[in-house]
């Protein structure tokens, strides 16, 4: 293949976006469908050496002040052997069909044409938080923080309630010298987070903030 015939950016963007039908082009390498409070993503991120792309799912909540887009409960696409598996500019035509179908069937989130449900997002942040306790990784305050405001901001007090419990929980078990500097206690924070839960004013302001930020007006809600 010449070097002039190898795909653009733009041209690989527009074959998945083909393949996934169920999201739009945010940005070169990166698709994204919003789905009420958070969005769904695909980024085509470049490998190190610039030839080529690791496909990564991922979400991203907007009821946070935030200045970039997120790759939370980030899953890149493995390969047989379990690591990360990259498609070269070079082979992209070959190779991307083949990639967007093992992308759909090791995803948590489904990224079929019909989105996930708002439960389902929040679900599965909880199991990754979870997950993430059980493996001994560091306290994942924010994801927790991220699913409690994103079911207040969606007008789901099932999820809140859900999502505090956990969150009481798990306050409890974080070991005191992995949480954040500015940790307030568990009293305390649990407190601010029911708080910010019910004030749903000030998270739908600061969805609306986000939107613009990101330039996210051209992503279609898929949340009525």
């Amino acid at each position: 293949m010449t070097k002039s015939s190898v795909p653009t950016p733009r041209r690989v963007t527009s074959d998945w976006v083909a393949a996934l039908p169920g999201f739009d082009a945010w940005k070169p390498l990166h698709l994204l469908r919003r789905i009420g409070p958070v969005v769904q993503g695909v980024s085509l991120d470049r490998t190190t050496s610039g030839d080529g792309y690791t496909p990564t799912v991922h979400v991203h909540a907007l009821t946070r002040e935030f200045p970039a887009i997120t790759l939370t409960l980030g899953q890149r696409l493995e390969g047989t052997s379990g690591q990360p598996e990259s498609v070269l500019f070079t082979k992209h035509e070959s190779e991307y069909s083949a990639a967007v179908d093992a992308l759909r069937e090791q995803s948590v989130l489904p990224l079929s044409e019909e989105p996930p449900s708002l439960e389902q997002v929040v679900r599965a942040y909880h199991s990754a938080i979870s997950a993430s306790y059980d493996k001994g990784f560091p306290p994942a305050v924010a994801e927790m923080e991220d699913s409690v405001l994103i079911a207040a901001a969606a007008g789901r007090p099932d999820l809140v309630q859900d999502g505090l419990a956990l969150a009481g929980e798990l306050a409890s078990l974080w070991p005191k010298s992995r949480l954040p500097l500015n940790w307030p206690g568990a009293t305390e924070w649990l407190e601010g987070l029911r708080a910010k839960a019910a004030d749903p004013g000030a998270l739908s302001a600061t969805v609306d903030r986000q939107i613009a930020q990101h330039k996210l007006a051209k992503v279609r809600n898929v949340v009525d």
